[in-house]
């Protein structure tokens, strides 16, 4: 939003958000620039509500003076329907996780994409794109290849369990990326993609806390690889310990989430948040869970 308005309300839809450390670290960025700024989890578990409400959820947040809401699962693809204008990258990734409310109308965003482009920049500069291999292509993994392939890599190894929408995703980001040569993969291929590989991405469940492990063999790392994980409960999951211990470059989970944060603060109030800032918040918040559990 390019008006500045003296409150902001803003709020995070989806399944099981309660927990999310997103309010907390919007709030505080908004206490700090001197903002009057409140974020709300609208957790539809709790309310006894499927995913085919977020329409009626927009409409109810206009009426009472929302700002913006925050999207998330099941939603993402849910919403589009319900919004009278949507971003091109959006519209490519089919999939809105920021719905800023002006003027009576919706518009939608996907900071998932734009974050982890952010997060690759500050978190990694100067890394090799020549060759990646991204694990994992759902729904989070289609925003971030589609970072990878915007951020300029060159030939990305999609490599999925699912070999049926591996390939789709892989077809779809080789159409919108022409300059680029984008491969459906199998992790029976791991072994001959990562000796060509400048970096691995991972976007799987694998190696939160529900869900531990890591995704790949730690053998096929090598300390010239570069390791992003997109997990951060744990921030420091098995696969970016080990990667660390090979002498990788790495990428944690905590930088995509503040990525997206910063960018969903930017559209709601049109002020620039300080990234490295919420970094050091959410790290504090992250330790803070760690200690308790």
């Amino acid at each position: 939003m390019s008006n500045r308005t003296e409150s902001y309300l803003v709020g995070l839809v989806g399944d099981g958000v309660m927990p999310s450390l997103t309010p907390p670290m919007h709030e505080r960025e908004g206490d700090v620039q001197g903002l009057r700024y409140l974020y709300r989890p609208i957790d539809l578990l709790e309310l006894g509500l499927s995913g085919d409400a977020v329409g009626d959820l927009l409409k109810s947040a206009r009426s009472l003076g929302f700002n913006g809401l925050n999207i998330t699962h099941p939603c993402k693809q849910l919403v589009l329907a319900h919004l009278d204008e949507v971003s091109p990258d959006a519209r490519r990734l089919g999939a809105v996780n920021t719905v800023v409310i002006e003027d009576g109308r919706f518009i939608g965003h996907n900071t998932d994409f734009s974050g982890f482009a952010a997060a690759l920049a500050s978190g990694l500069p100067g890394a090799r794109l020549d060759r990646v291999v991204q694990l994992g292509a759902g729904g989070a993994g289609s925003a971030v290849a589609y970072a990878l392939l915007t951020a300029g890599v060159k030939a990305l190894d999609l490599v999925d369990v699912d070999p049926a929408r591996c390939a789709a995703r892989a077809a779809e980001l080789a159409g919108f990326f022409p300059g680029s040569t984008v491969t459906a993969r199998t992790t029976a291929e791991l072994t001959q993609l990562m000796p060509l590989a400048d970096g691995l991405v991972h976007c799987t469940p694998v190696g939160m806390a529900a869900h531990p492990g890591v995704p790949l063999d730690l053998d096929l790392l090598e300390s010239r690889h570069w390791v992003a994980d997109i997990v951060y409960r744990p921030i420091d999951t098995e696969l970016v310990r080990g990667a660390r211990a090979k002498g990788c470059e790495v990428l944690d989970g905590g930088r995509m989430a503040v990525g997206q944060a910063a960018d969903s603060f930017r559209i709601f109030t049109g002020l620039e948040a300080n990234a490295d800032r919420m970094r050091s918040h959410f790290l504090e918040l992250v330790a803070k869970e760690e200690v308790a559990a």
